[in-house]
């Protein structure tokens, strides 16, 4: 893998190009910026296209040789081989929505892909000065001022309440989803974007994330990174867990990703 030999300095190496990328957005975000469409109808910005720019350089400037898969670049055709399993997945900037509408709950997503399950994840919120990062069987939440890292703690899901606090997106609630939660009576219910759904119920503040819909693997590699490291566990609606490379279909159709439900530990579990 390059000049990186193991997982914690290339845990490092995320951490370091994530919160590089925060930089560049936030710079951005206080500039202001115009919004174009892309060809799928999703929104873009020049923060999206500056923040994929400062990742890829770095792991390029670390010498990394393993094929990167990037929301951007993949839009734009750009897709290596990876059919071995061991790659990379990033979004650059995760809920463009929410930054677009100046909310804080936007994100930049770096994940390690190994024989398809997410290996190592960092999930950094510039907006809210808090990243989390894992590798396998450890993941943190890390505290940031002025875009440098100060403190971190290990984080642990919770074992499943009855009623749970189920998490929403606010971008992309559905009937499946409300149907979901109408499931679970009695059932708290918060509404967050991006991938910082996966770090809530990583980090023990709630246990259910319903998924339906169209998603792509680079918007949810990193997030199940945590929670995986954490305790929990992101499933298909048949309860395998879910996995990451390219499947049917060809350029863009081959990652994305089915329906899932996240969630935190069960007893059994600990």
């Amino acid at each position: 893998m390059g000049m990186v030999k193991d997982d914690a300095a290339l845990l490092a190496l995320f951490e370091e190009l994530a919160l590089a990328a925060g930089r560049a957005i936030m710079d951005h975000y206080a500039a202001g910026f115009e919004v174009e469409t892309k060809a799928d109808s999703s929104p873009v910005t020049a923060a999206d296209r500056a923040a994929e720019r400062v990742i890829l350089d770095g792991f390029a400037a670390a010498g990394l040789g393993t094929p990167c898969v990037s929301e951007e670049e993949a839009s734009g055709g750009v897709i290596p081989a990876c059919g071995d399993g061991n790659f990379l997945l990033v979004d650059p900037l995760d809920g463009t929505r929410e930054f677009i509408e100046r909310r804080p709950d936007f994100t930049v997503n770096i994940a390690l892909i190994r024989a398809g399950d997410p290996a190592l994840g960092v999930v950094y919120a510039p907006a809210r000065d808090l990243l989390y990062a894992a590798r396998p069987g450890t993941a943190f939440e890390v505290t940031v001022d002025k875009g440098r890292a100060v403190s971190r703690r290990q984080i642990h899901a919770r074992i499943m309440r009855t009623p749970p606090a189920i998490l929403a997106s606010r971008s992309h609630c559905t009937d499946e989803t409300r149907a979901f939660i109408a499931g679970h009576p009695g059932a708290e219910t918060l509404s967050i974007g991006s991938s910082l759904k996966f770090c809530m119920i990583a980090r023990g503040d709630a246990d259910l994330y319903p998924r339906y819909g169209r998603t792509m693997q680079w918007d949810t590699a990193a997030g199940d990174a945590v929670l995986r490291a954490a305790g929990g566990m992101a499933r298909t609606l048949d309860g395998a867990p879910l996995t990451y490379g390219p499947k049917q279909g060809r350029g863009l159709e081959a990652f994305v990703s089915p329906s899932f439900i996240a969630e935190g530990a069960h007893a059994l579990d600990i």
